[in-house]
């Protein structure tokens, strides 16, 4: 039986479909500030801190009404410069691009509408989601009981496991720590340069291509589903690449 789609492209939202991660935004204009979300950051990378409690820590510094949070990232955040032109094409040829995302969906999906246009509605987004309180405070509503608060591992094992024949392959785009659990169930990971990604999987020896942004992405994987190569080359390339240079410096993050 031949498989549904024979490409998928699953991605992270904050840091590698935008420029910016919009919950860093937040925590450091509007809540406790870079330094002390930095520390957490190494503190889940260096696994003393897990991933869901440090995240929440990060979110409770913000104060600022869930509405006006939003009003703020739609005028500060913009999108990678190659990933519209990535997802007209993935769409053209019939390749679903799947948002996995520790934000909050109701956030990504104003930022997808905002950045990319209608057409954005398409995406498939799973990702947590915010409460919003009786007194207008409002809080992360996690996506699953994991320590990561989103497994976003668990969005790609089903298709992971399907049959030879109709097992898709499957490509996912990520650059922090929160995009740790899905960084194994991949056949070609991409980890953002200068990012926590990198360090995890370096440390972990798992296989990766660096890329700077969504035009990187675009040239690795139409090479790979024309046929001119396999992700598992391009996986060597990125080792051989990651070997020569200092691919990671999470003072960037």
């Amino acid at each position: 039986m031949a498989p549904q789609h024979k490409f998928m492209v699953f991605t992270d939202f904050d840091g590698t479909i935008t420029l910016k991660d919009s919950n860093d935004y937040l925590t450091d204009n509007y809540g406790y500030g870079y330094a002390r979300r930095r520390e957490l950051n190494i503190e889940i990378l260096e696994e003393r801190w897990s991933f869901r409690d440090a995240f929440a820590d990060m979110l409770k510094s913000v104060t600022t009404p869930f509405d006006e949070c939003i009003k703020i990232l739609v005028e500060n955040i913009k999108l990678d410069p190659g990933f519209k032109d990535f997802y007209e094409w993935a769409t053209a040829n019939d390749i679903p691009v799947i948002v996995l995302s520790s934000g909050m969906e109701p956030i990504i999906r104003a930022l997808l509408t905002h950045l990319v246009g209608p057409t954005a509605d398409q995406i498939k987004i799973v990702a947590n989601q915010a409460k919003i309180n009786a007194d207008g405070t409002w809080e992360i509503e996690f996506h699953d009981d994991s320590h990561f608060g989103h497994d976003k591992s668990l969005a790609l094992k089903p298709w992971n496991q399907l049959p030879a024949d109709q097992r898709p392959t499957l490509f996912y785009c990520g650059d922090g720590v929160s995009d740790l659990s899905a960084a194994r169930e991949t056949d070609l990971l991409f980890a953002k340069i200068g990012h926590d990604l990198i360090t995890y999987c370096q440390r972990e020896k798992v296989p990766f291509k660096v890329f700077s942004d969504f035009k990187d992405i675009h040239r690795d994987v139409q090479a790979v589903v024309e046929g001119k190569t396999t992700p598992q080359k391009i996986a060597e390339e990125g080792a051989k690449e990651a070997a020569e240079q200092n691919l990671a410096d999470p003072s960037k993050k």
